[in-house]
């Protein structure tokens, strides 16, 4: 008999979205099309005008915006949020990853109890807890107060306002976005193959990097883009904590298309910082790729 071929199967052997299936992603593909390509064309087709004296629009070509942005001042600011973003990142990783082993590999009425302590601070306003954060680490806050009183500083602590106020802010921001996706992959561990590295003779240390990291490092590629993407255009907590002392390109971005009403040139930072974004995912994608 004639094997009778599949239209929905392709020849590398993945099945294609039927009508049915095309159906259930209708949904998704609008959200998508009206809140994700349409602003990005919108953006994309700004970042080539200019704007006149009023700060209106002008819809004239022209390179001057992409132009400015190799600016000193600009380049400099987009280096420190690639920096503090990474710091961010780094701090996320080496504080979440042990946080998400343990909830991933523990029995599973405790880890309901301690996902849920995870996800507390999503149950408040992010603007209330920047301000909780902006009212401890203030001079006369009960922090500086406490440090006082243990007789470890002679002064009231000065670290509102900067850098290591950011970090704080940030760290504490995008902690959680580190530690769900690296959990994800640390409850779908094989015991087994952690059991056997053990009984054949390589050591707690050697298991960690030969078999766990490996094997959730799809939780932490996840977990290094849902920190590093946003933390580099988070101007929110570098305006509160940082008293836009410490801007970063979000801040730029921000001032563009408010106080300056420079839309144009705000269109382009956003459309380069795009397309930064994709070069980053796609190397890092290749690379992970290779590794397998």
């Amino acid at each position: 008999m004639t094997a009778i071929a599949d239209p929905h199967i392709t020849s590398a052997g993945k099945r294609q979205p039927g009508t049915t299936g095309w159906l259930l992603l209708s949904p998704m593909l609008l959200w998508l099309g009206l809140f994700v390509v349409a602003p990005t064309a919108i953006l994309f087709v700004y970042s080539f005008c200019q704007r006149d004296e009023l700060g209106q629009v002008v819809f004239e070509f022209t390179w001057e915006n992409y132009a400015r942005i190799a600016d000193p001042v600009y380049l400099n600011i987009l280096l420190r949020s690639i920096w503090y973003a990474g710091l961010t990142t780094a701090i996320c990783l080496v504080v979440g990853y042990p946080v998400a082993y343990y909830i991933g590999r523990a029995p599973a009425q405790r880890r309901s109890w301690l996902l849920l302590l995870v996800m507390i601070p999503f149950w408040i306003s992010f603007l209330l807890r920047t301000y909780a954060w902006i009212s401890l680490l203030k001079a006369e806050g009960p922090v500086s107060a406490l440090l006082q009183w243990a007789h470890l500083i002679a002064t009231p602590l000065e670290i509102l306002y900067t850098p290591t106020a950011v970090m704080i802010g940030l760290v504490y921001t995008y902690l959680p976005f580190m530690i769900l996706p690296i959990f994800t992959s640390a409850e779908k561990l094989d015991n087994s193959l952690i059991e056997a590295s053990l009984d054949l003779g390589a050591g707690p240390w050697r298991t960690l990097s030969n078999i766990i990291i490996p094997l959730t490092k799809p939780g932490i590629f996840a977990g290094v883009l849902l920190v590093f993407v946003p933390s580099i255009g988070m101007f929110a907590v570098t305006d509160l904590m940082g008293g836009a002392r410490v801007p970063m390109i979000g801040n730029v971005i921000q001032n563009q298309f408010g106080q300056a009403r420079d839309w144009p040139f705000g269109a382009a930072l956003g459309i380069t910082f795009l397309v930064l974004f994709v070069i980053a995912f796609w190397f890092l994608h290749e690379r992970g790729e290779e590794r397998r």
